[in-house]
Formats: structure tokens, C-alpha cells, sequence
């Protein structure tokens, strides 16, 4: 009968768990949920979905002092654990990009996923392998496509490694401890959990909409540009 409960116990925490919220993972997981979610959303495709961002920024505030309720987290544990995870999860993706080259990608039927191809892309375009790498971390979506990406592009692999490293000590650590620092100076915020974890939601966000919204803007101009070449290129009258 005990095992029975106890499995019966285990079946309800597993069906109750939300991958998609980041309380949801801490609470059933802790600091080894936040390795798992790392390592799927920077290596694996399939892991576009995830919420690194808020999952990050969550943790530190859960290892804050003073920061009750029924998770309490230990900060060391979450930051070597969010390193490992964000670490070994882009090295991946790039090996596999690197393996299975651009039709890795191609057969992907997500749109979000294509369109976060598109400018993983443009950003290795425009600001060059080490600037683009880094400033990916920081853009959802983005960030999991650029590494099996730049692996299909053959980016070098000593490059990838140093700016994927810089990157993700960058982001793991600042957004670990921005979250502690805010548990640890705020009374009480744990109660306001929410919305502060929608706040930072909406942050990690905003790259990719202001991104969306200068593609777009973009679109227009360029099919505007084509018309007067198109007109151009008819034969000059003759004199």
C-alpha cells in the first residue's frame, strides 16, 4: 500500500509539472531542472519553447535569503548547474549542426523556428561570428537556433567555443544573480513572484518583437526599392 501511494504520489507531481512555466519546473525539479531546460532549449530544436530567461531569473530569486514558501534553492548549485546545462546544451547543437548541416533546419515546420533561423542568420551576417554569438543569448528562440546554425555554417569550432562560453556565463550568471540580488534587497517579493517573473518574461521578449517589427518594416521598403530598378533597366529612349 506505501508503494502504491508513493507511486501514486509521484504520478500526480509528474502530471502537475508545467515545462512551459518556470515555477512549475523549479518546484518538481530544482537545480537539476535548470541544467535539463538549459541544455534542451540551447541544444535542441525541440527546445525553442522553453523558458530560459525567466527559469534563470527565477532560481536566483528562490536562492535569495529570506525568500520562503516551499522552494528554497541553493545558489552555488544553480549556477554551476545553469553553466553545465547552457554550456554542453550549445556545444551540442553546434556538433549536430554541424553533422546534419542546413537540412537540420529545412525539415523544421515551425514558422517561429524558421523565422528564428532566418535571423540567427542575419546576425551572424551583420555583426560577425563573436558579437552575434554572444548577442544571441539574449534573444529567445534565436539563442537555440544559432548554435546548430553556426555548426551547419561552418563556423570554426575554436571560435564557436570561446564566444559560447563568454555568452553563456554572460547570461547565466547575470540573470541568476540579478534575480538574487532583487530576492535578497526586496522583503517579501516572493510573494509578488507572478508578476515579477512576467516582467521578466516580457523583457526577454522585447529583442524579438522590436526584431519581428524591423523585419517587417524592412519588407515594404525593399519591394518599393525593386520597382524603380526594374523601370530603369528598360532601354533608354533613343535620341
Amino acid at each position: 500500500m506505501a508503494v502504491a501511494a508513493a507511486d501514486l504520489h509521484l504520478g500526480a507531481v509528474t502530471q502537475a509539472v508545467n515545462v512551459l512555466d518556470a515555477g512549475s519546473l523549479l518546484a518538481a525539479f530544482g537545480a537539476l531542472g535548470v541544467a535539463v531546460v538549459l541544455f534542451a532549449e540551447t541544444g535542441l530544436l525541440v527546445g525553442f519553447l522553453l523558458p530560459g530567461d525567466s527559469l534563470l531569473f527565477t532560481a536566483g530569486l528562490l536562492c535569495a535569503p529570506g525568500v520562503g514558501g516551499a522552494v528554497h534553492l541553493s545558489l552555488p548549485q544553480v549556477l554551476v548547474s545553469a553553466v553545465v546545462g547552457t554550456l554542453a546544451g550549445s556545444q551540442t547543437g553546434f556538433w549536430i549542426g554541424r553533422r546534419g548541416g542546413g537540412a537540420l533546419l529545412a525539415r523544421g515546420r515551425s514558422r517561429k523556428l524558421q523565422d528564428g533561423a532566418a535571423r540567427a542568420e542575419e546576425y551572424l551576417e551583420r555583426y560577425g561570428h563573436a558579437k552575434a554569438i554572444i548577442l544571441a543569448r539574449f534573444v529567445p528562440v534565436v539563442r537555440t537556433v544559432l548554435n546548430p546554425l553556426a555548426g551547419a555554417l561552418h563556423v570554426p569550432t575554436r571560435t564557436f567555443t570561446l564566444w559560447q562560453i563568454t555568452g553563456g556565463l554572460v547570461w547565466t550568471f547575470g540573470l541568476t544573480l540579478a534575480g538574487y540580488a532583487l530576492g535578497s534587497s526586496v522583503p517579501n517579493v516572493d510573494r509578488y513572484l507572478l508578476p515579477v517573473v512576467g516582467l521578466v518574461v516580457i523583457a526577454s521578449l522585447t529583442p524579438l518583437a522590436l526584431e519581428v517589427l524591423r523585419s517587417r518594416k524592412r519588407r515594404p521598403g525593399a519591394e518599393q526599392g525593386t520597382e524603380p530598378v526594374a523601370e530603369s533597366g528598360t532601354a533608354p529612349p533613343a535620341h
